[in-house]
């Protein structure tokens, strides 16, 4: 299975917060990594099938299914369906968060920011899954084209309806204080996006976490399903193609500024995941 790369690049805009993302057409089995960010994530799968994780809990989606990834969850998708097309969308609380404070802002929405409350991960009920997916279709609609202030207010009135329904349903739940794994999971990941441009090894890792070098390498396959090696390639390329589009740097600086050991590798592994060489990339970007 290939990691499908994605960008990790700011979602919206500071004047309008909202984004969205349609994966289809992937000519091969995929995986995104695992990762996080502070917006909320939807997940809602139009065909096929597409595997979730979300705080190591696994589930299988298929059309029609709809995930919540709540802030700050750790979280990953993939899937071997070549078929498979589902849109995401990621937006702040503040987005559709008010200034005043009200018993919806004090009772609902600061709640939900703080991570006192969160969304339930999966909506499973029938008839609401049909009514927050035809929501949800609405929105990509609106936003496929220019946002205008008409789009805007809309997107905001429509994103509320589904937490209106999910209120309404009961499906907010009161959490309690992360896991110890899941505190390891976050504190590896934090460390390797940290260092992950040095050369960084399975060993740091182990002394850094005082745990076995066997035991981190069967965690990375069991939790995040992919390699301790493939994650920090990910991590590498990720910001190599980021150095590619927006810096003028020769390709033997971007590799080294990306932790690659040397450029050769780096020519290599470009290729390999991107189809092109680093020049060829750059060039016809």
């Amino acid at each position: 299975m290939m990691i499908e790369l994605k960008e990790n690049i700011p979602h919206g805009t500071k004047e309008y917060p909202y984004d969205q993302y349609f994966i289809h057409n992937v000519r091969h089995p995929f995986q995104f990594p695992v990762h996080w960010h502070d917006e909320l994530e939807i997940i809602y799968i139009r065909q096929g099938t597409l595997h979730v994780s979300i705080e190591g809990q696994d589930y299988l989606g298929h059309s029609g299914s709809i995930f919540m990834v709540n802030p700050r969850e750790l979280h990953f998708m993939g899937s071997d369906d070549l078929s498979a097309a589902y849109y995401t969308l990621l937006f702040p609380l503040e987005f559709i968060s008010f200034q005043t404070m009200d018993g919806l802002e004090s009772d609902l929405l600061m709640p939900l920011r703080s991570g006192q409350l969160q969304l339930s991960r999966e909506v499973s009920l029938p008839g609401l899954s049909k009514e927050i997916y035809d929501i949800l279709e609405k929105i990509v609609h609106l936003n496929a084209e220019n946002v205008s202030l008409h789009c805007q207010i809309e997107t905001r009135l429509l994103l509320l309806k589904v937490l209106d329904l999910m209120t309404d349903h009961h499906l907010l739940l009161t959490t309690s204080l992360p896991g110890s794994q899941i505190n390891l999971q976050r504190e590896m990941l934090a460390y390797i996006q940290e260092h992950f441009t040095e050369k960084l090894s399975l060993k740091e890792l182990s002394s850094k976490f005082h745990l076995s070098e066997k035991y981190i390498s069967r965690y990375f396959k069991e939790h995040f399903k992919l390699t301790f090696s493939d994650y920090i390639s990910h991590l590498r390329l990720t910001c190599a193609k980021r150095l590619l589009e927006t810096t003028k740097l020769p390709v033997t600086e971007v590799a080294l500024c990306a932790g690659f050991p040397n450029v050769s590798h780096f020519i290599r592994m470009f290729k390999r995941h991107y189809g092109s060489s680093p020049l060829k990339y750059r060039n016809s970007f």
